[in-house]
């Protein structure tokens, strides 16, 4: 009997933890806003010291990974841009389980620190969904069969395609914010109309619905979702903006100067917080409501300094988290808009900070991780060194971290 008991117990534990286990399933994480719920992560690692495997990943490709239960999905083009391909990864052992290639397109001009396969793929168990440069969305089911692809938006944008899509109500969400071929200004240097936000259905791949966003430029922001993934929020050059899931309808919209944004927004009761791009660079406090034109009456505070550039914003009540172009660490009081600290650090930093066992993973271009302790106060408590090329950002999942370098993936932890 008491045997019996002691198994029963340890079997409950052991469905505690399996339930506590968070995927990672999408772009910055469950909430898209780079913020875990695990416990028991690493602090301190090195290219040999606490790593559970180094897995080479070929070709190019700044997709970050994410995790659904035992499997890791990832993508990359090869061929010069040519193939494009999804990767799928045990997490328990490292072992590539396949690498299929799933679309073919013709690459053409882009930014330099850019790929032709960069949008984060999003997976909602049964699936893995994919877009590239060129503004294919393919969905494979996790054995890398091709379930449907959908080419009716022919992409193209002088920077290259940034943004990642995101799922809600059986339906996947992706804005394509780029410019004209024939004419490299309009959409860029000139604002025009023929950025949209698409929903594309998950079962069958048609597009359900084009959102429009009136006179916008250039951008790589992925959305979030707002109300109970009734609303998606969106921002491209010049626009910060809000869509009805069900019809793509605009129910309100914000001017914020600058194209070639890249930072993702989050949200934080009831505000959202996001930044512009070049020209005049700007964080923003939201308040979410209202219809229209909002610009002038849902601002709850603007700041100049401390603006965000390419990792996307962090948020942990009461303070935001920012790194500027320059590579200062901001926190800021979110309430009042007001800087609580700076703290420049060393290197370039693509990769969006993530929150999680209490502290903050900030990694940089150099494939240095540091670990600090949110607070009043810079308060650093591990610095790690992969010492490779590090674009994407980290995933989170099951006690363990995981990161993209241009050549492995890396499983961080137990």
């Amino acid at each position: 009997m008491r045997t019996t008991l002691a198994l029963l117990l340890a079997l409950s534990f052991l469905l505690a933890g399996n339930l506590k286990a968070e995927d990672w399933m999408r772009f910055r994480g469950p909430n898209g806003q780079g913020v875990s719920s695990e416990k028991d992560l690493p602090v301190k690692w090195s290219a040999e010291d606490n790593i559970a495997w180094k897995t080479a990943i070929g070709g190019k490709g700044w997709s970050s990974p994410i995790v659904y239960k035992n499997r890791i999905f990832l993508t990359t083009s090869m061929e010069n841009g040519v193939s494009c391909r999804i990767i799928c990864v045990d997490r328990e052992s490292g072992d590539v389980l396949w690498n299929k290639e799933v679309h073919r397109q013709k690459p053409g001009p882009m930014r330099r620190q850019n790929s032709y396969a960069t949008p984060t793929p999003v997976t909602d168990g049964k699936h893995v969904y994919s877009v590239f440069y060129d503004g294919a969305i393919i969905a494979v089911d996790f054995d890398g069969n091709i379930a449907w692809k959908n080419t009716d938006v022919r992409f193209f944008s002088l920077h290259g395609l940034g943004a990642s899509p995101v799922l809600t109500n059986g339906q996947l969400i992706m804005p394509f914010d780029g410019s004209s071929r024939e004419e490299n200004r309009l959409g860029w240097k000139i604002p025009w109309k023929n950025a949209v936000v698409v929903s594309v259905n998950t079962a069958k791949g048609d597009i359900r619905w084009e959102g429009k966003r009136g006179e916008s430029r250039v951008g790589h922001v992925t959305p979030i979702l707002a109300d109970s993934g009734k609303l998606v929020i969106s921002a491209g050059g010049d626009r910060v903006q809000a869509h009805d899931t069900t019809n793509g309808k605009r129910i309100w919209s914000i001017y914020s100067q600058g194209e070639g944004v890249t930072p993702s927004p989050v949200i934080g009761d009831g505000v959202l917080y996001t930044s512009s791009g070049f020209e005049a660079p700007t964080i923003r406090a939201i308040r979410l409501g209202g219809s229209g034109d909002v610009t002038k009456t849902h601002i709850e505070w603007e700041l100049k300094k401390g603006v965000p550039a390419l990792a996307s914003l962090l948020y942990l009540k009461p303070y935001l988290y920012t790194i500027t172009r320059d590579n200062i660490l901001h926190c800021i009081e979110a309430k009042k808009g007001e800087i609580v600290w700076m703290k420049r650090l060393e290197g370039t930093h693509w990769a969006s900070p993530v929150l999680a066992d209490g502290r903050i993973y900030i990694l940089s271009e150099d494939g240095v991780t540091l670990v600090i302790r949110p607070g009043d106060k810079y308060d650093e408590i591990g610095r790690n060194e992969l010492k490779e090329l590090c674009y994407a950002s980290m995933a989170v999942s099951q006690g363990q971290l995981f990161i993209r370098s241009d050549k492995n993936l890396y499983c961080i932890g137990k």
